[in-house]
């Protein structure tokens, strides 16, 4: 089947541009663009041939479609020859029945959708893998691009710098001094992108990225463009996939520059249209209180937004005042009956600790989501039988500053409820077995 796929202004204005043209933005009116598909030819196979197509596939080893994002390719990037995909066996991610810490907070069915199982530890994997395939694309086609460039926070950034690598192009990554962990510093450096480290916070990096990527044959990686937002939207048909082809009742993901919402919404809408699920679940997305300019639209009913300075917070990969993807994100939430919730320092700090008591080892804005879910059903939002979903979007090992100053109690803002340090004895017999009788009954 010839399937395919194209560039289209989320404002109506019928304007298309070919998935090879480099644009990020609607010529005629300036709004975003999107990645529409050809769903009358999707529509030619029916439900039950595309669920067999997609469990075939699934973690399998035939090139690509062991990627759990490329396995759908044809609902992800059509246009894009085999020989041209950059992937590194992304998704698959484990889908965690949270068990324990669902008994501890009142709900009966907590499953944890573990994105930062992946190659560079956070579910940038998913989108990245198709905007550096479609570069390689369209390099091979003759384009010119001398680098692909992303402002970042950390995991962005990671995930372009391996890419990129494995491609053999040039990434170009811009950072917020001091405001990365040394374990999302390095990875870029490690894989050899240019490192450019700015006195500013991400959204002045972001307002430099895309200026250069305006004026040079510099492709931009930021979710602005919408092809990462394809690899992501996958987040949604694996899970249907996991339940096999069950839809959890609540989706809670955390919200920073808001492409992760966009996309999350997007997959369970393509998925409903082609009659591979048949209701839509609610969506929440979780902010930090430091940085919430999506909350605070959420409490006017998304009648007013106001872009804010976002505050340092702990959860620094969401910690941005003017999210690029408001629009999309909140026509996505309008879609599905949304909820925006925040957590503060103290809550998603406690949050993530608690968890990680059950077996976990949460990120801080994994522990931004945990808090809002732990909020919403103290408050009968969600209730104890719904089936609830957290998706954590990154690998706690990639946080060690944080882990480490919570149990040492070095956050600020934060009273830590769950710390476990180790106890320091000597290297003697009783003293060891009386520290045993009297912390576990030895």
């Amino acid at each position: 089947m010839a399937f395919s796929a194209w560039f289209q202004c989320i404002h109506g204005c019928n304007e298309h541009y070919p998935l090879t043209e480099i644009i990020y933005r609607c010529k005629r009116c300036g709004g975003l663009l999107e990645v529409v598909h050809d769903m009358n030819e999707l529509k030619k196979n029916s439900p039950a041939e595309w669920k067999q197509i997609f469990d075939e596939r699934y973690m399998r080893t035939t090139w690509p479609y062991g990627s759990s994002v490329w396995g759908k390719k044809e609902l992800v990037c059509p246009v894009v020859d085999n020989e041209n995909i950059v992937s590194m066996y992304e998704g698959g991610t484990n889908l965690f029945w949270a068990r324990r810490f669902g008994e501890e907070i009142g709900l009966e069915d907590l499953w944890i959708k573990q994105c930062g199982n992946s190659h560079t530890g956070s579910f940038k994997d998913l989108g990245m893998t198709v905007l550096v395939s479609m570069v390689k694309q369209m390099i091979a086609e003759g384009k010119d691009i001398k680098a692909v460039a992303c402002a970042s926070t950390g995991d962005t950034s990671a995930s372009l710098a391996a890419y990129c690598a494995a491609a053999g192009i040039q990434a170009v990554v811009f950072l917020p001094k001091d405001k990365v962990s040394h374990a999302q510093l390095i990875q870029p450096i490690a894989n050899g992108a240019l490192v450019l480290s700015l006195e500013t916070d991400f959204d002045g990096c972001m307002a430099i990225v895309q200026k250069i990527c305006e004026e040079n044959n510099i492709y931009l990686a930021n979710s602005m463009n919408s092809l990462r937002i394809e690899g992501q939207k996958t987040i949604s048909i694996e899970l249907a996939q996991q339940f096999d082809w069950e839809l959890p009742d609540i989706v809670i993901i955390p919200g920073g520059n808001l492409g992760n919402v966009t996309a999350l919404g997007k997959g369970f809408l393509m998925m409903y249209e082609l009659g591979l699920i048949d209701r839509l679940p609610r969506i929440v997305c979780a902010q930090a209180e430091r940085a919430n300019p999506l909350y605070m639209s959420y409490l006017t009913g998304f009648k007013e937004y106001h872009p804010i300075q976002a505050r340092q917070t702990l959860a620094n990969a969401i910690q941005i005042g003017n999210p690029v993807s408001i629009e999309k994100a909140t026509h996505i939430l309008k879609a599905f009956n949304g909820i925006v919730e925040q957590a503060t320092e103290d809550e998603l700090a406690n949050a993530a600790a608690r968890a990680d008591r059950t077996g976990l080892f949460n990120c801080p804005h994994t522990g931004v989501a945990l808090a809002v879910l732990i909020k919403l059903i103290n408050r009968k939002i969600i209730k104890s039988t719904d089936r609830a979903v957290v998706i954590s979007t990154a690998n706690g090992l990639k946080f060690p500053e944080f882990k480490i100053n919570y149990h040492e109690g070095r956050l600020k803002d934060v009273a830590p409820e769950h710390i476990n340090l180790p106890l320091v004895l000597p290297a003697d017999l009783s003293d060891v077995k009386r520290t045993l009788r009297e912390k576990i009954g030895y």
